[in-house]
């Protein structure tokens, strides 16, 4: 019997639990919550490989365990196993045809047209910051969540009336400890909302992408309603979650590393250096639900047999001394390999919002640190506390205490 990594759905040491994956080799069995065995690839060429092979694909009706009822419909984590039709879940034609139409909507111009509001953004939520007892606030309440809930509500048309509910309903959606009668409600709940959207664009078409992607639509190769609403709630999930998680993480890493801190604000160093390495050290992604293999496929001296899953551990293979040195295991801003880290993905599925994401922290990042550059943590990090997330690298909170320039 193969001896499985349990994934801890409390996710109580995270780095821990990721030395132990890169150390079980390129590919770990693990157990997933909920007692559900899948694959593991946990270092970076064999990840970069197996991301562009052909025989993993995103089918779920490959799945093995899938087909032979195993897998519950209220299993916490099916909607991102099986979160609709979207370009996440397709691959070949119908993959090429979905991305090319979301490409066409979120242009590099869209993007870039998208910086006066971030910074705009940004500033209002600094001035806003009000610190309490001590001068401490909680850096991703006030700060780290806001900023990109309400980047992606401006990009996607969606009503900031709806925000507070997408939160609770994100939480629910990501959450290993969703109780199994929620999990259908929420997801029903969660395109509802988008549905409700994408009839809101179609009836008034504004300056958004929900109304890029209808129009896109209805112009030659065309996205159904079902992906449209699928894709929606794929970018609104994947476009704030992990925005948050690396504004928190780099705002972690350099409160514990004060030499990297001094270097950046000193300018000896540049953001972007603070924002790939982030991305590298402490990934805002720890795992990537799920492929499946359509035949046996050999990952140096073990097999993922026909029919298995696999996902992949991006938290892990950030940190593989193969890629990175024997210093992998050090944040380093100044570190010469930081952009040769496949956080955002790679091959044909990469993240289409990267850039996006980038964007936000390039621009929040030293706006907060111009403002509070002496900002520290308020609690020792051992003291932090991961949300039972495990495809996240995700805190409860960030408590941290400013101290504004005079």
């Amino acid at each position: 019997m193969t001896s499985r990594i349990a994934l801890d759905p409390f996710v109580s040491d995270l780095d821990g639990e990721t030395a132990r994956l890169r150390e079980a080799g390129p590919l770990a069995a693990v157990e997933l919550p909920g007692g559900v065995p899948v694959w593991a690839v946990t270092h970076h060429a064999e990840a970069r490989a197996l991301l562009t092979d052909p025989r993993l694909v995103k089918d779920i009706n490959v799945w093995g365990a899938w087909q032979r009822g195993e897998i519950a419909p209220d299993w916490p984590l099916i909607g991102l196993a099986n979160p609709g039709r979207s370009m996440l879940t397709v691959d070949g034609a119908d993959h090429r045809r979905m991305r090319t139409l979301v490409a066409q909507a979120l242009t590099p111009r869209r993007v870039e047209q998208m910086r006066e509001r971030i910074t705009k953004l940004t500033e209002g939520l600094l001035d806003a910051l009000v610190p309490g007892p001590g001068g401490v606030v909680d850096l991703k309440a006030d700060f780290a969540y806001p900023l990109p809930m309400y980047v992606v509500a401006d990009l996607m048309g969606i009503e900031e009336s709806r925000l507070p509910r997408l939160k609770e309903l994100f939480e629910k959606f990501f959450s290993t400890q969703t109780p199994p009668a929620e999990v259908i409600a929420t997801l029903t709940e969660l395109a509802g909302i988008m549905a409700a959207t994408v009839a809101a664009k179609r009836a008034e078409p504004g300056d958004d992408l929900t109304s890029a992607l209808i129009l896109a639509s209805e112009d030659g190769d065309h996205l159904t309603d079902e992906e449209i609403v699928s894709t929606l709630q794929l970018m609104v999930a994947a476009g704030h979650e992990t925005t948050i998680s690396l504004i928190v993480n780099a705002v972690v890493n350099l409160s514990a590393h004060p030499e990297q801190r001094a270097l950046v604000l000193s300018g000896e160093a540049e953001w972007s250096a603070v924002v790939e390495e982030t991305l590298r050290y402490s990934t805002p992604t720890s795992h990537v639900l799920i492929r499946f293999a359509t035949e046996d496929v050999p990952v140096g001296d073990k097999v993922i047999p026909a029919g298995d899953a696999l996902i992949v551990s991006y938290g892990a293979i950030g940190r593989d001394e193969n890629a990175h040195g024997p210093t992998a295991g050090d944040f380093d801003i100044t570190r010469t390999t930081q952009n040769r880290h496949i956080s955002f993905g790679h091959g044909p599925h990469v993240c289409p919002g990267a850039a996006l994401s980038r964007l936000e922290a390039a621009v929040a990042l030293p706006a907060l640190y111009a403002r509070f550059p002496s900002l520290d943590l308020a609690i020792p990090s051992s003291e932090l506390r991961n949300k039972p997330v495990v495809t996240q690298n995700d805190l409860h909170d960030l408590p941290v205490r400013l101290t504004p320039t005079p």
